[in-house]
């Protein structure tokens, strides 16, 4: 049976966190679609199209992984697409409850779309998105937790603005 995971997020920016979970997933599932989230309700360091071009760079390695942007309801992306599974990334204790309730509605909403947690490797559990954001906007070094090509538009991006 062919297992096509939505692995949907901001990526705003893309993490080595995130990659990790790609990586591993890629070896389990037969396809990963990486959904990166317009989220009206958040204003992102970068736009729809920069986070889906660096997600595309970053996991290019990958034959049974391709990036897509999108900006409808989640369930009805993945049916779209023929998806099997929403994989979702477990840091710590604090994600579990907001993603129990996700993982809740979404099958309400799709029965027969199923959520698999994973846990990132020790060394990433604690890096978030928006502690490189606050970290690079202070001239910090985000080289360790995060792919060259993110850093590189981070700078970038710090400088001009």
């Amino acid at each position: 049976m062919k297992i096509v995971v939505i692995y949907p997020g901001t990526f705003d920016p893309m993490t080595n966190g995130h990659l990790d979970l790609i990586s591993r997933a890629a070896k389990i599932y037969s396809e990963i679609i990486v959904a990166v989230a317009e989220n009206r309700g958040k204003t992102p360091l970068f736009s729809l199209a920069e986070r889906v071009a660096l997600v595309q760079s970053v996991t290019s390695g990958f034959s049974n992984v391709r990036v897509q942007g999108f900006d409808n309801l989640l369930v009805d992306f993945a049916k779209a697409q023929g998806a099997n599974v929403i994989l979702r990334g477990l840091r710590a204790v604090s994600d579990f409850e907001y993603e129990f309730q996700l993982a809740g509605m979404n099958r309400r909403l799709s029965p027969d779309l199923e959520t698999v947690f994973m846990t990132p490797a020790e060394q990433y559990e604690f890096i978030s998105s928006s502690m490189i954001r606050e970290i690079a906007s202070l001239k910090g070094d985000v080289g360790i937790f995060v792919p060259e090509i993110v850093r590189q538009h981070l700078i970038a991006k710090f400088t001009r603005d």
